[in-house]
């Protein structure tokens, strides 16, 4: 793994892109966070020496070009988490996903201009679309919702211009948790309705499931980022590697509250992407990098909790 690397990162202020730079600052990586100005997490970013801030908006992401700061000889990787989108309404909007496709090129050419050696970009499962199989990296992908599509869209143009040019690699992240995600994730819901001893309706929750958690995910991003070997070009899957049935992990969640509360199944209809199983293989990124998680479900959701209570 590379040590001491320039590492420009946009979607820092993110749940991810905050424990992923968390990471990069325990490696001593030098760190250049692109944040958008009306950022409201922007004081969520560690003072550190090695992070350097700045402000750019989405559509400005082609102007990183003008910045000297980032002209530094010095070898550089580029990963990009910013996307707008990706609540439950804007899942669902193609202008939205387009703009985003749009962006993404423009950092994906800044970054080729700057020097980068490699070009991560944190894609997601939505883009296999409804599966009942194992899901790996060279299987078909039949994205359904606009999200699922404009990242798997976005995927393609990059390997295609990355070609000679740069290492790309795409990052298919599954469901991911832990302390600072969304209030409205199935686990947070699940984790404060049960401790303040309310009630929950939920889906049928029968298909398979797999979660990952947060610190374990941004390991899976380092260790491809900063990974040493050449020619590590592609696709990777990252999750976790416990899959069960979806009732099982909620059952595990409502244990760890002291089943206080209560639950009813079959009250809520699925998701955007629609009644979809995760069955991911993590061979691949453990073949390249040696990653594999290492936080069990029951540790995550109690630290999880901690942090809600």
């Amino acid at each position: 793994m590379k040590s001491k690397m320039n590492v420009i990162v946009t979607g820092g202020t993110s749940f991810i892109g905050l424990e992923v730079i968390s990471r990069l600052i325990k490696l001593d990586c030098r760190i250049w966070a692109i944040v958008r100005p009306e950022s409201a997490n922007r004081s969520k970013l560690p003072d550190h020496k090695n992070l350097n801030i700045i402000e750019k908006s989405l559509d400005e992401l082609d102007t990183l070009t003008d910045v000297d700061k980032l002209k530094t000889p010095e070898k550089k990787v580029f990963l990009h988490m910013a996307w707008d989108g990706v609540g439950s309404a804007g899942r669902s909007d193609e202008g939205i996903q387009a703009e985003n496709v749009k962006n993404s090129m423009k950092a994906l050419k800044a970054a080729a201009d700057l020097g980068c050696e490699r070009f991560v970009f944190s894609g997601s499962q939505a883009e296999y679309g409804i599966c009942s199989d194992v899901m790996r990296e060279d299987g078909k992908c039949s994205p359904v919702s606009e999200y699922g599509k404009a990242k798997l869209k976005f995927g393609r143009q990059a390997e295609e211009f990355c070609k000679g040019n740069m290492e790309y690699v795409h990052c298919r992240i599954f469901s991911v948790y832990g302390p600072g995600d969304h209030p409205w994730s199935l686990v947070n819901t699940c984790l404060k309705t049960f401790s303040q001893g309310k009630h929950m309706e939920l889906g049928e929750c029968t298909q398979k499931w797999n979660f990952l958690y947060i610190k374990d995910m941004a390991e899976a991003i380092v260790s491809l980022l900063l990974c040493g070997k050449k020619g590590i070009d592609g696709i990777y899957n990252i999750a976790g590697n416990d899959t069960r049935v979806l009732r099982e992990f909620v059952e595990e969640m409502y244990e760890c509250c002291l089943r206080t509360g209560s639950f009813t199944y079959g009250k809520r209809p699925p998701n955007a992407e629609g009644p979809a199983s995760l069955i991911p293989s993590i061979e691949k990124i453990t073949a390249v990098t040696g990653w594999t998680p290492s936080t069990p479900f029951k540790e995550g959701i109690e630290e999880t909790r901690r942090c809600l209570i």
